[in-house]
């Protein structure tokens, strides 16, 4: 192997280990979460030595804060590539499927949600808030143009509509269901879209 194919496979392998060791903290994080979480949980859970995830990750915070903009990006990449011409409302749907069936494969720890702390490291995160801010923008003129073409009740505020859209991703009745409701999880997504768009009204469609 040429020198620089041996730098292109330790490149991939890098890369691999570090999604794996994302994918540990993820999972970590949604059932221990931050405060809990210890970074031997994570070399454990991986299959690694504490100073090789040092390698990857200098610190938890610094881990949480990329199993953080993964999310993100994530949801990014996924609104980006849905069709507009489908309506705001449809698309808005599609990323909240998008969301809950993340969660419901315990890809979405909710950590900002739940810790003042987490928020506060969050915060300082520059890429982190970027992420989130272009996410919020994305997300707040779907809810406009809903609301202008009658989709949406026009007379909320839309931060109301906006935040409640928010809410609706880490609803905890999503883990009732699952634990409680025995239903999969196509019934809990199509339950909770038809709750989050249509209300609790009979006949509503």
């Amino acid at each position: 192997m040429s020198i620089l194919g041996q730098v292109s496979f330790k490149k991939q392998a890098f890369k691999l280990r570090e999604d794996a060791i994302l994918d540990a903290a993820t999972a970590i994080l949604g059932s221990k979460g931050f405060d809990l979480m210890t970074m031997d949980d994570v070399a454990n859970a991986v299959g690694i030595s504490k100073p090789s995830l040092y390698k990857h990750f200098k610190s938890k915070e610094a881990l949480v804060g990329e199993v953080m903009i993964r999310l993100i990006e994530g949801a990014n990449d996924y609104l980006s590539g849905l069709d507009a011409g489908d309506g705001p409302v449809a698309v808005l749907s599609a990323l909240l499927e998008w969301v809950l069936r993340v969660r419901l494969g315990g890809g979405m720890p909710f950590l900002p949600s739940t810790s003042a702390h987490v928020r506060e490291m969050l915060m300082r995160n520059i890429k982190y808030v970027a992420l989130v801010l272009m996410l919020n923008t994305k997300l707040k003129k779907l809810v406009v143009a809903a609301q202008k073409a009658g989709e949406i009740n026009p007379d909320l505020p839309s931060d109301v509509i906006l935040y409640s859209y928010y809410a609706r991703t880490c609803d905890p009745a999503v883990d009732y269901l699952l634990k409680f409701g025995k239903m999969d999880h196509d019934a809990i997504v199509a339950h909770m879209l038809q709750v989050a768009f249509h209300g609790f009204r009979s006949g509503a469609k």
